[in-house]
């Protein structure tokens, strides 16, 4: 299949998400379902109506939307439990956008509501499409557990006031709302109030008897029976009225109209994306206590074919509801069919059940809604996020107080903000540490209270590397460069750097130049695949040079043997930090850093790491009198010359034997500088003699010890091993 019709099919699978559901629903679901969109229809009809009005819209607008709404962003979404309709944040941005476009009540007015929804569904649609649903990953679960606890909130304090019927405006906030229940609870109607609480306890003990027993139905129903027997609707008691009768129309919109779309586009492009991220959050939030695994994209579809359907379909601008989600949950919802019942039980309620839905009382709806609200108040969550950490626990309090103090899509945000400023700080500044073996040398662990070694830095990145992160990681290496002069060399461990970009590598390059700087150089291990290509497509492996990216595993080995100065390790160094040391002989001065035990160890920094010898002139500087530039030395050229001349010079190799028998000029005689320094009258004094050691730190020394004791025929070979290797002489290795 080629590439072109792989995409258009899974494109077309979005569409095809109705055939899925109903192919796999089990027929167990279905008595559960039933009674949850019955429930959910309920509570829809009266905030249809109110949500409408608060849009200055029809009150059968508010239906149609619900019904229309509920049913298509069921049947093409993801979510088991979102109820998509009318919602009070939706309704709120509606009105701000359409009373500067047209006078409410006019049929300009209408129209515009129904090219909006369209405008918003083709907007949700595209980007379900083009799977940007990802986008809601920057949701995190603090900002989801947050919000969810804070509208929870909202819903109980919203409530209150049709608990105790008071004639107040809904708020979007709470410091809004308290002060005006406070300010009117003199005018509390007490019938009301005994009807709501009367609803809650009789649904808490329901629920207490069985917990399946569809409690919020029986509630409202048996309310409605006590408002008709007693007729209290006449005696001050709100009910929810009257409905309109009559399906919802098809409406020809005049998309054509592109100067109403261009007054249209702005406010519906914001409406459309908050209203995403709002019906993505609900829909995780419920995800997150079931288990479901949300599609984002498939949502995405849903949202965007609910509103347009709406659209054509006489109703206005939808998203998903937190009350009717949560009362669909609550009521036992176990699929999307849910919702799709609910919209079906809404419209027969308009066509049939008008008279009945008429007496179910308001603050019956009221505490439904309290305890919908007070369940969605996650503690176990929330207490599990506040033991987490600082910044799970400040992210989800952020949100939770937005929740509470601003409308509902700028909390949502608000979240994301937050959790964005947080993931930048956090992949920012990646911890760069420096590592050492532990005791059995299997693993690298960050030990500061260990003395690190004075040749050979290990530092661990433990983070990506990208433009954000760059100078954090650069200023830190700088950081351990100061606080470890002696250091001119460095293994940078790369495998938690899962991404780097052009800023990475120019950091690494300036990393590499200021090791050289100090006559080092850089070295990497365990560089992750897409690195790597990066480095190798960027040129950075061929200016770092390819044998300075290193296997894991030989790593260590490779630099102990290839890079770092043994005769430091010898005879400057107390301490036994790699594995390739411990069989290294040490001669060094014990007042350097700690006293020499019994049994020639050397205490060190609090413990033990180094063999001491018993001979301290080894490691004292031998005292020449002069420069050591002013030594007589020869180039590795020019001793290869000679020994191939009519009197070649004794070659005397002062490094260990295990570093001679890796490979050795020919014909060299291996004396180690002890030896050389307890046995000077080994050297002849009738016959030129060159002396080796790695990289001419140690010839040196054992040059001047010599010519301080009358040899005038020693030179030292410039630059060691390094240099005959580097002369390309490895054909003259014995």
């Amino acid at each position: 299949m080629s590439p072109v019709l792989a995409q258009l099919r899974r494109t077309l699978s979005f569409f095809a998400r109705p055939v899925g559901i109903l192919r796999t629903y089990p027929l167990q679901y279905l008595r559960p379902d039933l009674i949850a969109g019955l429930t959910v229809a309920v509570v829809t009809l009266p905030q249809a109506i109110s949500f409408a009005l608060i849009s200055e819209l029809p009150p059968q607008v508010g239906l149609y939307a619900a019904i229309v709404g509920s049913i298509v962003g069921a049947l093409w979404g993801s979510s088991s439990h979102l109820q998509t309709g009318p919602t009070n944040t939706t309704s709120l941005l509606i009105l701000a956008v359409l009373v500067t476009i047209a006078v409410p009540g006019t049929r300009e007015y209408m129209v515009a509501a129904g090219v909006m929804a369209v405008l918003v569904g083709l907007f949700r649609l595209i980007m379900g499409l083009a799977r940007l649903g990802m986008l809601v990953s920057f949701v995190s679960d603090s900002v989801v557990v947050g919000f969810t606890a804070g509208a929870g909130a909202l819903i109980v304090f919203n409530q209150i006031r049709n608990l105790l019927r008071l004639l107040i405006p809904s708020a979007p906030n709470l410091w809004t709302t308290l002060p005006n229940i406070v300010a009117h609870l003199p005018e509390t109607h007490w019938p009301s109030l005994l009807m709501g609480l009367g609803t809650m306890a009789l649904i808490m003990a329901l629920r207490r008897i069985r917990r399946k027993t569809p409690a919020p139905l029986i509630g409202m129903v048996v309310a409605g029976i006590v408002v008709a027997a007693l007729r209290l609707d006449g005696q001050g008691m709100h009910v929810v009225g009257l409905l309109p009768r009559g399906l919802p129309p098809f409406v020809a919109l005049p998309l054509g109209n592109l100067d109403l779309i261009g007054k249209l586009a702005t406010g519906s492009l914001a409406v459309g994306a908050i209203g995403l991220v709002e019906a993505a959050s609900i829909a995780r939030g419920f995800a997150s206590q079931t288990g479901q695994r949300l599609d984002s994209n498939q949502e995405f579809v849903g949202q965007g074919l609910a509103n347009i359907a709406c659209g054509f379909f006489s109703g206005y601008t939808c998203s998903g509801s937190f009350t009717r989600s949560a009362v669909n949950y609550e009521a036992g919802a176990q699929t999307a069919l849910s919702s799709v019942f609910g919209g079906l039980f809404t419209l027969i309620a308009m066509l049939a059940l008008a008279p009945l839905a008429a007496y179910v009382p308001l603050p019956a709806l009221a505490g439904v809604l309290i305890l919908a609200g007070y369940g969605l108040v996650d503690r176990h969550k929330i207490a599990r996020i506040w033991r987490s950490g600082s910044s799970d626990r400040f992210i989800m309090v952020a949100t939770m107080v937005a929740t509470l103090a601003l409308p509902l899509q700028y909390a949502v945000l608000s979240g994301i903000v937050v959790s964005l400023i947080h993931y930048l700080l956090r992949t920012s500044t990646p911890r760069v540490v420096s590592v050492l073996p532990d005791a059995t040398f299997r693993h690298w662990l960050h030990q500061p209270d260990l003395p690190a070694c004075p040749q050979l830095g290990i530092i661990e990145v433990l983070g990506d590397l990208y433009f954000g992160a760059a100078n954090h990681v650069e200023d830190s290496i700088y950081a351990n460069m100061k606080q470890n002069p002696s250091q001119r060399y460095l293994l940078l461990r790369l495998q938690s750097v899962e991404h780097c970009d052009i800023s990475g590598i120019h950091a690494l390059e300036a990393i590499a130049r200021a090791y050289r700087e100090r006559h080092g150089d850089l070295y990497l291990a365990r560089v992750r695949p897409p690195v790597w290509d990066l480095m190798r497509t960027s040129g950075f492996v061929q200016y770092l040079g390819q044998d300075h990216l290193l296997d894991q595993d030989g790593a260590l080995s490779t630099l102990f043997y290839r890079v770092i100065d043994p005769a430091v390790c010898i005879y400057e160094c107390p301490v036994r930090a790699f594995k390739e040391c411990q069989n290294l002989p040490k001669a060094i001065a014990a007042e350097a850093d700690g006293y020499i035990r019994a049994d020639g160890y050397i205490r060190a920094d609090g413990y033990i790491r180094a063999a001491v010898g018993t001979r301290r002139d080894w490691a004292q500087p031998t005292p020449v009198g002069r420069s050591s530039d002013e030594l007589p030395t020869l180039s590795a050229r020019a001793l290869w010359n000679e020994l191939h001349g009519p009197t070649p010079p004794l070659v005397i190799d002062v490094r260990e034997p295990r570093e001679f028998r890796r490979g050795h000029i020919p014909d060299a005689r291996s004396l180690p500088l002890p030896s050389l320094l307890e046995q000077m009258d080994q050297v002849p004094r009738d016959r030129p003699v060159v002396l080796v050691c790695r990289g001419g730190r140690r010839s040196t020394r054992a040059t001047a010890a010599l010519r301080q004791r009358g040899y005038d025929n020693v030179r030292a070979l410039q630059g060691g091993m390094i240099a005959w290797e580097g002369e390309n002489l490895l054909e003259g290795i014995g």
